[in-house]
């Protein structure tokens, strides 16, 4: 897809002011949960972070239709979240039902921007899984893997996104995915400064689980939307038999906290991730108040996104890294 085209083709050019771009808002602006209320006290006294909503939290609702991916901004701004992170692959259903991709995204896009708006949240970005690998050997296949993000790019201006995530799975030995993701990120950040989108890579299985690893790629793109996503887990680095997910890990990064700290001074985006809670509602495998204070301490004034991803009730899990958060927010700034 040429540059651009996007846009050409959907004719959404206008789609900012027909519906509202939406402005980043730093107070969160939202009602209370039904449910859980929010401790006002809390968020009053810690306001250098917002809070954002990672759709994959919700994922099992969308993807046993329980919840449609379109009320997403309904259901985040409920929970008292100020912000929203979409991930593209919740979509795919949807954008199924065209022929022409394209078309879906235009109708996608202009829903997404009008939910949004209606609920008065920020979209803040979009996470892109399936697009194709960009650590591969093959120069081809990158590009054509770069050009299969392009889209996402585009959709993430229309709708106000600052960003998108994107992984870096490959192949071949750590200095060869390293080389191969560098040329693949340099190219997509050029196509994306050109509409102010940040291009970011997240701790997400293989090399890019390694905060060393990231570093250097950051260091040889060395522009200035390529930047970082760091998430509290995800630091598996290799799985049984090579797979990608699912199977147990054979090499990790162990110190979750180092890594996190590691990836700060280029994060343009936080993902706080949770998988279980103890009886007083602590993490059960990540020490929050040690992982939110090396984020103040660096100087990161942003979103910090819930991705919940534990056997809990969805909501439950929100709820309770949500009210995490704020708690650790509120002792890292006393």
């Amino acid at each position: 897809m040429k540059r651009r085209t996007f846009n050409k083709q959907l004719g959404i050019m206008g789609l900012a002011s027909s519906v509202g771009l939406l402005s980043c808002n730093n107070s969160s602006g939202t009602k209370e949960s039904i449910e859980e209320p929010i401790d006002k006290a809390a968020q009053t006294s810690a306001p250098l972070l917002s809070l954002s909503l990672a759709q994959w939290s919700l994922n099992r609702s969308i993807k046993d239709q329980t919840l449609d991916p379109f009320d997403f901004a309904k259901k985040a701004k409920s929970l008292g979240f100020a912000g929203l992170e979409y991930v593209n692959q919740l979509y795919d259903p949807f954008l199924a039902k065209y022929e022409n991709t394209l078309m879906g995204m235009k109708e996608m896009t202009k829903r997404l921007a009008e939910r949004a708006d209606g609920e008065g949240l920020e979209n803040v970005l979009i996470m892109i899984d399936n697009e194709g690998d960009l650590g591969v050997k093959s120069a081809e296949e990158r590009m054509n893997g770069v050009h299969n993000h392009h889209k996402w790019v585009d959709m993430a201006h229309e709708i106000g996104c600052h960003a998108i995530r994107i992984n870096l799975f490959g192949e071949g030995n750590r200095e060869d995915q390293k080389m191969a993701s560098a040329d693949s990120m340099r190219k997509l950040c050029e196509y994306a400064k050109d509409v102010n989108i940040n291009v970011l890579v997240e701790n997400h299985g293989g090399w890019s689980s390694d905060p060393d690893w990231v570093v250097d790629v950051m260091k040889m793109v060395n522009m200035e939307n390529c930047g970082t996503l760091p998430d509290f887990g995800n630091f598996c680095i290799e799985r049984e038999g090579g797979a990608r997910w699912e199977a147990a890990c054979v090499n990790e990064y162990k110190n979750y906290y180092k890594a996190v700290k590691l990836m700060m001074p280029y994060a343009k985006a936080v993902s706080a991730k949770s998988y279980a809670f103890d009886i007083e509602g602590n993490e059960t495998k990540i020490d929050y108040d040690k992982m939110i204070k090396t984020v103040v301490d660096s100087g990161y004034r942003g979103y910090i996104g819930v991705e919940f991803e534990g056997d809990l009730p969805e909501e439950e899990g929100i709820i309770k890294t949500r009210d995490l958060i704020l708690k650790a927010l509120k002792s890292a700034q006393q």
